[in-house]
This record gives C-alpha cells, structure tokens and sequence, in this order.
C-alpha cells in the first residue's frame, strides 16, 4: 500500500509539473503574439490600444520610453492599486505575464520589422493588430493571468465605485484613446476602436475555446483567478 501511495504522489507531482510547464510556455506564447502585434503593427502604423497596452505607446511617443520599460512600470501602478483594493490573491500568475511582457517587448525591439508595413491600409492594420491582441491576450487570460494591469484596475474601479465592470473596462480605454489624440489623429483613432471591438470577443473566444458551456458564459471581464481552463493550481 505504501508503495502504491508513493507512485501516487509521483504521479500527482509529474502531472502538476507538466502543468505549471504548460502553463507558463501557454502564457509565453500569449505575451509573445501580443507584444509581436504591438510592436509590428501598432507602433509602426500609429494604431494605438485603450488600457495600459496604449499607455505603453504614448509614453513611447512622448518620452521615447521603451516599451520593455513603460509596461512593467505601468502593470506595477496597476498591480499596487489591485493589491490593496483586491488584495494579494489576483497577482500571482499575473506577475508572470509581466515579467514575459517585457522579456518579449526588449526582444522585438532589438529585432528589425518582421511584419509587412501596413500604413498605407490603416483598416487592415487595425484588423491586423486586433487579431495578434485578442489571441495573445485570450492565451494570457487562460491561464490564470492578466496580459496587462487592466484587470487590476478595472476591478479595483469596480469595487470601489460599483460601477458595471464592463463600464469600467470602457472607461480605461476611452480615457487611453482620447490622451492618444494629442499625436495620433482622430481618423485613425477611429481605427483603433476597430481594433478594440476585435480584440475584445476575440479575447473571450479563445479564453474559452475547450470550456463546458457554463465554463463559457464567463465573461472575459471576469478576473483571471476566475477564469482559468487551462490551469490546475495557484502559484504559491
């Protein structure tokens, strides 16, 4: 019987480390489509995000601050806010995500283009830069995650205010895409909700790709510790 439990316990350890390994290469790959279509797409064409994602290029073009720099900055003012109006419980996995934004985001800097310069069909880029968000995005929230300090914030509005969450998701963004008037013009502004009312059920659908149906009502406003198909265990 001892002998029984102990390959018992070795299995569970093997099966949970393949899952943390999974986990982390899911959440890699997510960071790594994300951040591709950022630097490719949205920086090359002008096309910016709501949320922290379009922080992330208004500081670079008013300040020059690189991308690899401005996210960690901005998640950690985001994640500091979660943490003491949502308490400590959100930021583990999310922590992770960070780390790989930035890991990615120094990558694509030091690398020429690697994607067609789509300025002269801004529509296109918009599509295009919506796509590389929603999946790169949804693989990240999968996973127990937040490809972003978004969730953090909006959550942390929620709570303190009692506003809708999807209110609150709204709010960040307009607030994001009306400073980014001040260097991108209002047409291409327009692009950009383009690409926001792509990348949003697009995050949702791949959140959910493999779940049960009632697995699959939950919103992708849902906070990532409560939106996880993929994942088994908590990082400690």
């Amino acid at each position: 019987m001892r002998l029984e439990a102990s390959a018992i316990t070795r299995h569970l350890r093997s099966l949970a480390s393949w899952s943390t390994v999974r986990r982390i290469a899911t959440i890699a790959l997510g960071c790594g489509i994300l951040t591709f279509g950022m630097h490719n797409v949205h920086q090359v064409v002008g096309i910016t995000e709501g949320g922290v994602l379009g922080g992330i290029l208004l500081l670079n073009h008013w300040f020059g601050i690189d991308a690899s720099i401005a996210s960690p900055i901005l998640d950690a003012l985001c994640y500091t806010v979660g943490f003491f109006v949502l308490g400590a419980g959100f930021l583990g996995w999310s922590a992770v995500s960070s780390v790989l934004l930035a890991l990615f985001y120094a990558l694509w800097e030091r690398l020429p283009h690697l994607f067609p310069d789509l300025s002269a069909y801004p529509l296109l880029a918009a599509i295009a830069g919506g796509i590389f968000v929603g999946v790169g995005a949804g693989l990240v929230v999968r996973c127990n995650a937040s490809a972003g300090g978004d969730d953090a914030l909006a959550l942390s509005i929620h709570k303190v205010f009692g506003l809708r969450l999807a209110r609150c998701y709204l709010f960040t963004d307009l607030t994001v895409l009306t400073l980014s008037l001040s260097y991108i013009p209002l047409s291409k502004i327009a692009f950009s909700l383009v690409t926001v009312f792509i990348s949003s059920p697009l995050i949702d659908f791949v959140q959910n790709i493999g779940a049960s149906p009632a697995e699959g009502t939950q919103s992708v406003a849902a906070p990532a510790h409560e939106a996880c198909p993929e994942a088994s265990s908590e990082l400690s």
